[in-house]
């Protein structure tokens, strides 16, 4: 077996790129897959959530495995980890410099979230200019969306003026987001809410993107 990589990055901080990692590894092992989880990212986010599920109840874990590497050592991590999981999973640094690339190197497929703010849109660019040096396929994800806004539409407009599939499914403006993160949960697991849905369509998005190649 060797498991599908996926990088998440963006070089704004306050995206939404645990957000998205975390949720994502959760739909995965809900569809019966499993999941190992890379954090790159020195403020370790990804990791506190994870080793908050280890603390409250280890079985919160099973399916999923976690390490953390540094951006030199992350083609030996992933080549590990993919030849144990299903899918890999990479929670990147806010940057998008020479420390980026190793992990944009060894992805399948480069998710890059963006909130719904021309800020945000504008420090894509240069992810998305490094995913393209990579030649690697790159989605784009609008996070914190509301949908029917005039800036909702702009910044999806502009994201497909920069060249990068922008993905159909989006994920809401939802406080549900941030409360299952600092809980150590996924959405998923919080009561049934459109989340749910968005964090599943999400997912059944990028699998398709992974089989087309």
């Amino acid at each position: 077996m060797v498991g599908k990589i996926i990088t998440v990055a963006q070089q704004k901080g306050g995206s939404g790129k645990t957000t998205v990692a975390a949720n994502l590894a959760l739909a995965f092992r809900e569809a019966g897959k499993t999941v190992a989880l890379v954090d790159l990212d020195p403020q370790g986010s990804l990791g506190r959530w994870f080793m908050l599920r280890v603390e409250d109840d280890p079985s919160l874990c099973e399916g999923l495995d976690f390490s953390t590497s540094s951006a030199w050592g992350i083609s030996y991590e992933c080549r590990k980890l993919a030849d144990a999981s299903d899918f890999v999973i990479i929670d990147t640094p806010p940057k998008a410099d020479s420390d980026l690339r190793p992990a944009l190197r060894v992805a399948d497929l480069v998710v890059v979230p963006v909130a719904s703010s021309h800020v945000d849109l504008w420090a894509t660019e240069s992810v998305l200019d490094l995913a393209a040096r990579e030649e690697k396929p790159a989605a784009v994800v609008l996070n914190r969306a509301r949908p029917g806004t005039r800036l909702g539409g702009e910044v999806q407009q502009a994201a497909s003026k920069l060249g990068a599939a922008v993905c159909e499914t989006s994920l809401g403006n939802r406080v549900g987001y941030a409360e299952a993160l600092g809980r150590g949960r996924g959405v998923m697991e919080l009561p049934k809410s459109p989340a749910h849905e968005e964090i599943r369509a999400l997912k059944a998005e990028l699998v398709q993107r992974l089989e087309a190649g």
